[in-house]
């Protein structure tokens, strides 16, 4: 579904160049749920703008359903970090979800059906004619997912969307999100700079090089499905594969080698 073909981009200005992304290549099929993981600074923001349409790329193209993506595309939502920033606080939560929805020009109806819908799968129904400010740092977060789920994407990127939010709060926000993956099949590219998170939620983890920035592996995540804050994170596969993963972060900030050829964590 979403294909990165040796993307590359250098920031000009003020007499600097700044090679940030060097050579970005992988793939996310339909349905899946994808983390991306790297050192402070390796570029993961610019590639998820890149991927989004929202920044044009120094080289390279992103493809959407075998089409190049070179601005937002209709199929595509994203959540980003700053979820203050991105409500409005003279609006409703529920005029915050809908907002996108006017855009689609759909109709009344079906704009309030979907919202309603997304309000009660992230489990605010009650909190529709509440504004941002009066809500919780993770309700906002909440909200913020809501109206991306509403918009149909087929393909959601989320920009460390939990940063800001307190370590129970993210845990129940990283539960929300895999039991929404499940429920509406969507295609998720997560980026994060916490490791547990990226293995607890994805399917796969790519973990990218310092900048200018690389892949330095793919990882597959061979956890159960089903997946608990509890278990999950008590099982010796979750500890062995955060510890593969921390491993390769910590190389790549070193700027050791790439690991030749890229396996999976304990083979």
């Amino acid at each position: 579904m979403l294909d990165v073909r040796g993307l590359r981009k250098v920031y000009s200005g003020g007499g600097r160049r700044v090679e940030a992304v060097r050579d970005l290549t992988f793939t996310l099929g339909a349905g899946e749920l994808v983390c991306v993981v790297g050192p402070s600074g390796c570029g993961k923001t610019t590639l998820l703008k890149c991927v989004a349409g929202l920044l044009a790329p120094t080289s390279g193209e992103v493809l959407l359903h075998g089409r190049q993506v070179t601005a937002p595309p209709p199929a595509m939502a994203v959540v980003f970090q700053e979820y203050g920033r991105s409500l409005f606080p003279w609006m409703r939560v529920g005029e915050n979800v809908e907002l996108p929805l006017r855009q689609k020009g759909l109709p009344r109806a079906r704009r309030r059906e979907l919202v309603t819908d997304a309000l009660a799968a992230v489990g605010l129904s009650d909190a529709e004619a509440a504004y941002p400010w009066q809500l919780s740092g993770g309700m906002q977060q909440r909200v913020a997912i809501a109206r991306a789920v509403a918009f149909e994407p087929e393909v959601l990127l989320m920009d460390e969307p939990f940063a800001a939010v307190d370590a129970q709060t993210r845990a129940d926000l990283e539960d929300l999100v895999r039991d929404l993956w499940h429920k509406l099949g969507v295609t998720i590219l997560f980026v994060t700079h916490d490791i547990d998170e990226a293995v607890y939620l994805g399917q796969r983890v790519i973990v990218l090089s310092s900048s200018p920035t690389v892949v330095r592996e793919e990882l597959t995540v061979d956890l159960p499905d089903a997946r608990d804050q509890l278990h999950t994170r008590g099982d010796p596969r979750f500890t062995a594969l955060r510890t593969h993963v921390l491993e390769q972060v910590r190389a790549a900030k070193k700027g050791l080698p790439l690991p030749s050829p890229i396996r999976d964590a304990g083979t």
